[in-house]
């Protein structure tokens, strides 16, 4: 065994029963842990930014910003994940097989609990724009935290159950030390691609063909009219151009999200081997890893109280007393 190819393998006191290492250039590697280590942050720092926001001021605590919250909750967690796929760059897992099942239960729950959420912002933006007289009586935000609850421990039970073979046996599917797979049967992989991607993902697209068909509808409406309405008129004019606002906003986080997740499902989808590899399928991934930095980048960009909010969390003004009734 030569120095040389000891250095490729990820345990060299292992000798034939160690994984080899990716071989890459060095400045290669260094640009890929720059990348995602600066990914992993901003995605965390962002993310979190919305978790204080919503929670801190009293005025957000509406239902919709209930389910950006939790979904700012799906997209934190994935990018501090990020960090253990930042760790297998080289092909190498040191982090034992329990971990790395753990690493996969956890990544499929917050993947599955954002589709989850995307799904119930549909419903929210279907209800508000097709059935805006009741939307303030059955869009509650009691009701919105039970569906939030609800989303997520079917999310559990689902994975739980998905993955049940590799919580029992935690690297039973290596070929080598230092690797990091699970297996899925057929019917694990075919119940995880139905439930998590195709059933929500035609609901989205249902719902939200619906949804800007009405709001176009509305839309050509209030341009007809906004010459002859009155003050009681305008009012309702305006809360109408919010909702529809808040439609488009929410969409365009919907079609990133489907620009997201669907290469990575899609390559599920076409994959003939059961095994999931994360280095195999890591640029797929990453993807959605991306998405969960890209929603805070797009609240910004549409909401002006998440940008009032940033400069007082910034300034720490958040720390004042009655910080919290501030107007957003």
């Amino acid at each position: 065994m030569t120095a040389l190819d000891e250095d490729e393998l990820c345990f060299p006191q292992l000798l034939n029963s160690s994984c080899r290492k990716t071989i890459r250039p060095h400045f290669e590697s260094t640009l890929i842990y720059i990348i995602m280590s600066s990914m992993s942050i901003i995605t965390v720092f962002l993310n979190m930014l919305v978790i204080i926001s919503i929670s801190h001021f009293k005025q957000l605590h509406t239902p919709t910003n209930l389910l950006l919250l939790s979904l700012a909750v799906s997209d934190c967690s994935l990018g501090l994940l990020l960090v253990f796929q930042i760790s297998l760059i080289d092909g190498c897992w040191f982090v034992g097989d329990i971990m790395c099942v753990v690493y996969f239960v956890l990544y499929y729950l917050f993947t599955a609990s954002s589709i989850g959420i995307m799904v119930l912002i549909s419903v929210d933006r279907y209800v508000a724009i097709c059935y805006p007289l009741y939307y303030s009586t059955k869009v509650t935000k009691k009701r919105t935290n039970i569906c939030v609850c609800l989303c997520w421990m079917f999310c559990v039970l689902v994975h739980s159950l998905i993955l049940k073979d590799n919580l029992r046996q935690p690297g039973g599917y290596n070929t080598c030390v230092g690797q990091c797979v699970i297996n899925l049967n057929y019917a694990s992989g075919l119940a995880d691609l139905v439930l998590s991607f195709i059933i929500p993902v035609t609901v989205i697209v249902v719902l939200y063909m619906r949804v800007f068909v009405v709001a176009a509808s509305q839309a050509r409406a209030m341009r007809s009219h906004i010459a002859s309405v009155t003050l009681k008129y305008s009012t309702k004019v305006t809360a109408k151009k919010s909702e529809l606002k808040a439609a488009i906003t929410l969409g365009v986080v919907v079609v990133v999200f489907l620009m997201c997740v669907c290469p990575y499902f899609c390559l599920l989808l076409s994959s003939q081997d059961s095994r999931v590899d994360p280095e195999s399928s890591a640029f797929m991934m990453c993807l959605l890893y991306l998405n969960s930095c890209l929603n805070p980048l797009i609240y910004a960009l549409f909401y002006p109280w998440f940008r009032k909010s940033i400069k007082l969390i910034v300034t720490l003004k958040i720390l004042e007393a009655d910080s919290c009734d501030t107007h957003m």
